[in-house]
């Protein structure tokens, strides 16, 4: 029973600041696309839309388990770009590192759980277990193997 219930916690828990943050950038467009902008990042107008598809509805997709493993593996190149780019600690001013630093490591630690899910797949309790997307397995019967 632990097997099947500990992976939907953890998909939701982990999809969460996604679906939250993609449904805030909804009403907060020009804001994003700005920040985006001061970033360098090219054409972020347009690029706003592609980043509230993939935080609201990846976000939700990921919470019920829905083409979870490239998903997983989406969100950990990403979470991987967002460090890189947004909190460069490294490169900012004293004052700024210690929190910028933080959250680096917070979407390093984030991106640690999506490499998980890629490995281990969404769980027994998931739409992909459902539809047939993928043969639930337990990170015991994959050691095993």
């Amino acid at each position: 029973m632990l097997e099947k219930f500990v992976p939907v916690v953890a998909r939701v828990l982990l999809a969460l600041v996604f679906a939250v943050s993609g449904f805030g950038k909804i009403w907060g467009i020009d804001g994003t696309a700005a920040q985006m902008a001061s970033h360098g990042i090219p054409l972020p107008n347009v690029l706003v839309y592609g980043v509230v598809l993939l935080e609201l509805g990846g976000g939700l997709a990921l919470m019920f388990g829905l083409f979870t493993r490239p998903l997983a593996l989406i969100f950990a190149l990403y979470l991987l770009t967002l460090a890189l780019v947004f909190h460069n600690y490294w490169a900012m001013p004293e004052a700024q590192q210690h929190a910028q630093q933080t959250a680096f490591l917070e979407h390093l630690s984030m991106l640690g759980g999506m490499l998980y899910v890629f490995a281990f797949g969404a769980g027994a309790w998931s739409l992909d277990a459902l539809i047939g997307l993928e043969r639930p397995r337990s990170a015991v019967a994959v050691a095993r193997a």
